[in-house]
């Protein structure tokens, strides 16, 4: 059975890394998530995605953003 089968743990070591490779995204500012990652919004039920990325563009003076999608949970 599955369950009898005896199983090894691994287990995620902190490590460091170099500067110059970048860095934990914890670390990083905001106009470097902007720049290069995403920001994860938990958008209110009422306004579209479409109307989320206008009002984030006109906060943040932004020339391109985008959505990846919706989750709709009732």
């Amino acid at each position: 059975m599955p369950s009898a089968v005896q199983r090894e743990l691994v287990a995620k070591v902190d490590d460091t890394t170099d500067s110059k490779y970048g860095c934990r995204p914890e670390e990083r500012s905001m106009s470097l998530h902007i720049k290069y990652g995403m920001m994860p919004i938990d958008k209110p039920a009422g306004p579209s995605s479409h109307e989320v990325v206008a009002w984030i563009k006109r906060m943040m003076k932004l020339e391109h953003a985008g959505h990846g999608g919706t989750l709709e949970i009732s």
